[in-house]
């Protein structure tokens, strides 16, 4: 039976389990007797303004960041829906509507838009351009495709939704009296690749801040996977392990947030919830000094293992050309990647390690020891146990492909299944932290309830720190996060976009949702029509060996042998998939046979000939395995959820630099017309897949193709100016009317989705100018290498994103904002603005030199070039300003531009005839010429 089945076993599992009468759907917590009340709480700063202490078991406060309109009209939606019902019989979240006065006229205008934008081609294609006659087909494309695209980006939006945990009900139902819990097991993945473009002390935050969270010890489980293989990463961890006895008690004891300790020092105040403000300030300033030892011996680990290196190879007597070996702290040699690297230990040739850290805690509360003159912080009223961590750098061998991160993601799922085996995962970057302690309980409220055994995947949005407060690159991305992925939520749910989020472990075994219901809660009724046939639960019956030699796979829903050759990997299935996954688990035992399965599971040969990468686990053959992998699951007819709380869940660092921002949309868009071309492009998906899920995957596929008509619409319209054709000849009054609707309502549907996502003016202004610059430089150059690729069967290669800032942080946080490092990404946004400012320089010359008689002639298309202009200005901004004060040296260098150009055009005889207007040897003089019959047709409506 797949998890949350209903049977007759599953209801006594439950009752037992629960001591109480358990729900027909087989659940502890289910939607089945009403909707649960919104719980909110304070962020850190609204407690230190109010000094008051947060309410245990609440989140997502309200305040202007994360407002959302919602309608609580709805019978089981409302307050009252909850009056007489005990707490027991709530749901742990609640979904919400947005109000109809947002939401009913963003619907309706979306479809006047279609329509407006309908005629507009349709008056387009009947008006043709005989004089240029390739300008004209092309601009129709372009128009075709751009209201393709907007289509596809717009009818998933149709009906957003927002959904709220409620973290009272969770602890009432989970949380007993004795400190202990049901809570499922929960596994959570960190991935780096190297310890140097990706700092050290970033990823030592992260997991502090996972060993730190609000979660039962004993179902939490920490797994750093290290694909560089390199000793100092694995010190690194060590030495944040040590440093988690003292800052896990201390963010227990007072309930520290944000419980990543560099970001909570960082806080310019420090609200405390213990006992007593003294007691938090001695604590603080003790454990203030332990961090600050800790980041000393971390940024010293890379001296120290190379000095212990040199000493244990001195002693050893090693002649010059001997490998010299990297030495661990016990005096053992390091098996994976040396600091001089040698055979067998170096990169992308090493053996595979796993080492438990910290070994797996007991299922009764340890309190610590008392103040003393040796210990000075009082931990006698807190648990002091530590959540299991595990270090894992997989076997890495010359003529392996590896498969970057989503091969590391695979050898974490089996490693952890033969260790931990939790039925759900989690995975975080690097640099992601956690930000809200409760961040986890929150994700796995969706995840638990009524009809939650088809949810495959909690999707949470990504926030960064560092960013600078401008938004110059629009790193924060909340129009996709708050507008597109919580529209999703709507629909079959939102797409996997890789860091923060919450898996349910079986699905990434292959196996199909209990049920299918493609419509979602907002067109129930597509489950049956759109489905090919409605799935029945599972049964529990394992694999017997008399099964296997008739050929049979039991309850695996791929055969045996697809999952690898380890035994204990696949018993380990069973257990990951049973039904109730709430019951107490047993201590884990890393032995010295399990550690060694372990370590086999993490082979470079183990994926050979499986079904690893293709029906099972995270997704090869793109650099995106993020969203194939969602794909690959919502297909199958499995759902996914959105979850944004405030405080913010998880904070992660981003990429400021612009190269290093170009390079990352890069990477995505490339990803995504990988998947385009490949045997996952979402136009064959199964009916399974909602259809407005569908569209958008495909937009999420094939928006990169934008760049080529982008291109065009923003150098062909300057360019016109010089040539003296047009892409429309002859305006009328109706292509004035309907252009002015299609603008019109393009910009009332972005204020009402604005208000709807609980985005602001700003943030969808600077995704528009960033859009510009990704369209113009990385979405281009993503089609061409994909072409390459599809044509030649060339792979693509790319860099890892550095993390590592290049300025003085301490002097200015966003040194490396405006740092150059060229590309040739910004060799074609460096040309469309050359051509814009030529092509407002010599309309403008034209308009003074006589040949054009009226100013009104060129306002039109010199105010789109200055529309161009003016999205490329943080580009321009970026590789010629400065931070902190107004980059007057853009303004100068484009009216320098302007003006010369001007003076040569005016000046120069050869380029438009001698004698201004009265020549006809220029372009524009051949082109009155040639049409002098229209002149008084021209002067009408003010086209040049």
């Amino acid at each position: 039976m797949a998890p949350g089945g209903g049977d007759a076993r599953r209801n006594g599992e439950q009752q037992a389990a629960g001591g109480r009468h358990g729900c027909a759907c087989g659940f502890p917590v289910c939607a089945c007797a009403g909707a649960a009340a919104v719980a909110s709480a304070a962020s850190s700063a609204d407690m230190d303004r109010a000094g008051v202490a947060a309410t245990e078991g609440q989140i997502g406060a309200v305040n202007d960041e994360s407002w959302v309109a919602v309608d609580l009209s709805d019978d089981l939606s409302g307050d009252g829906a909850d009056d007489g019902v005990a707490i027991e019989d709530r749901a742990v979240f609640r979904t919400e509507k947005i109000k109809g006065v947002l939401l009913h006229p963003y619907r309706v205008l979306i479809f006047v838009r279609l329509i407006a934008f309908t005629l507009f081609v349709i008056w387009r294609i009947s008006h043709r351009n005989p004089d240029a006659l390739w300008l004209w087909v092309t601009s129709i494309a372009g128009e075709f495709w751009f209201g393709f695209s907007w289509l596809l980006d717009q009818l998933p939006k149709l009906n957003p939704i927002n959904r709220v945990p409620d973290l009272a009900v969770l602890r009432q139902r989970f949380d007993r009296a004795d400190g202990t819990s049901r809570l499922p097991g929960l596994d959570i993945f960190v991935t780096t690749a190297d310890p140097f473009k990706e700092p050290i002390l970033s990823t030592a935050n992260s997991v502090l801040s996972i060993l730190a969270a609000d979660y039962p010890v004993e179902r939490n489980t920490c797994y750093l996977s290290d694909d560089s293989g390199m000793l100092l990463t694995y010190e690194a961890m060590a030495e944040a392990a040590k440093f988690a006895t003292v800052w896990v008690p201390f963010c227990r004891k007072h309930g520290i947030e944000p419980r990543g300790p560099e970001s909570y020092f960082e806080l310019k105040s420090h609200p405390y919830m213990g006992r007593s403000q003294e007691d938090f300030v001695n604590d603080r300033r003790r454990v203030r000094k332990e961090y600050d030892e800790f980041k000393a011996r971390i940024n010293g680990l890379e001296h120290d293992i190379k000095q212990r290196s040199d000493a244990h190879n001195a002693a050893r007597g090693l002649k010059d050309g001997q490998p010299r070996a990297t030495w661990m702290a016990d005096g053992t040699q390091w098996e994976g990647t040396w600091v001089e690297p040698a055979e067998n230990h170096r990169k992308g040739d090493h053996a595979g390690i796993v080492q438990v850290l910290v070994n797996h805690p007991s299922h009764s509360r340890q309190l610590g020891p008392p103040a003393s003159a040796d210990n000075p912080l009082d931990f006698s009223m807190v648990d002091v146990r530590l959540p299991m961590l595990v270090y894992v750098s997989r076997e890495k061998r010359p003529g392996f492909n590896h498969e970057k991160k989503a091969g590391a993601m695979n050898a974490l799922t089996r490693c952890s299944a033969v260790l931990t085996n939790s039925p759900f995962i989690l995975n975080l970057d690097c640099d992601h932290y956690i930000n809200n302690s409760q961040a986890l309980r929150a994700g796995i409220c969706f995840m638990l309830g009524r009809d939650s055994d088809t949810v495959a995947f909690v999707q949470f949005p990504q926030r960064f720190e560092g960013v600078d407060p401008t938004d110059l690159y629009a790193n924060h991305n909340r129009i996709f996060f708050d507008g597109t992925l919580r529209a999703l939520d709507g629909m079959q749910g939102p797409i996997y976009v890789g860091t923060g989020c919450l898996f349910r472990r079986v699905t990434l075994y292959g196996f199909d949702p209990p049920r299918i219901n493609v419509g979602g809660p907002c067109f129930p009724s597509l489950g049956g029509m759109f489905a090919k046939a409605r799935y029945e639960k599972p049964g529990l019956e394992m694999t017997t060996k008399a099964a296997v030699a008739k050929g049979k796979h039991g309850f695996l829903p791929l055969p045996r042998k697809a999952y690898g050759k380890s035994e204990a990997f696949v018993d380990s299935i069973p257990r990951a998939s049973h039904p109730s996954p709430f019951a107490a688990a047993a201590a884990v035992v890393a032995d010295e046979a399990t550690i060694s399965e372990a370590v086999a599971v993490t082979t470079a040969a183990y994926e050979k000939k499986t079904g690893w990468g293709s029906n099972i686990g995270w997704v090869y053959g793109t650099v995106t395995e993020d969203v194939v992998t969602g794909y690959r699951m919502h297909i199958k007819g499995w759902r996914s959820r959105y979850c944004s709380i405030y405080p913010h869940a998880f904070i992660g660092t981003a990429p400021i630099n612009l190269t290093e921002r170009l390079y990352q949309v890069l990477r995505w868009s490339t990803g995504s017309l990988e998947i385009f071309f490949s045997r996952n492009n979402p136009l064959f998906g199964s009916t399974f897949l909602h259809p407005l899920q569908r569209v958008a995957y495909i937009n999420i596929t094939t928006y990169p193709f934008t760049a080529i008509f982008l291109i065009f619409y923003t150098t062909v319209p300057a360019l016109s100016f010089v040539t003296g054709h047009f892409i429309v000849q002859r305006p009328t009054t109706m292509f004035y009317v309907y252009l002015a609707i299609v603008l019109g309502t393009l910009l009332i549907l972005a204020v009402l989705e604005v208000k709807w996502a609980g985005v602001t003016v700003f943030e969808w202004f600077r995704n528009g100018q960033f859009w510009m610059t990704a369209s113009c430089s990385a979405y281009l150059a993503a089609v061409c290498q994909v072409l390459v690729k599809v044509v030649f069967r060339r792979d693509i290669s790319f860099k890892l994103t550095s993390k590592q800032p290049a300025g003085d942080e301490k002097k200015d946080p966003y040194a490396d904002l405006y740092v150059v490092r060229w590309t040739w990404l910004m060799v074609t946004p460096i040309i469309i603005i050359l051509v814009n400012i030529v092509g407002s320089a010599v309309a403008f010359a034209k308009v003074v030199d006589g040949e054009w008689t009226h100013w009104l002639k060129v306002a039109g298309g010199v105010f789109f070039n200055f529309w161009v202009l003016f999205h490329l200005y943080p580009f321009a901004k970026g590789i010629l300003g400065r931070h902190g004060k107004t980059p007057v040296v853009v303004l100068v260098w484009w009216a320098f531009t302007f003006v010369i150009t001007a003076v040569l055009y005016i000046n120069i005889p050869h380029i438009h005839g001698p004698g201004g207007k009265h020549a006809h040897g220029g372009a524009m003089g051949r082109h009155a010429h040639h049409h002098a019959g229209n002149n008084k047709f021209q002067e009408i409506y003010g086209w040049p």
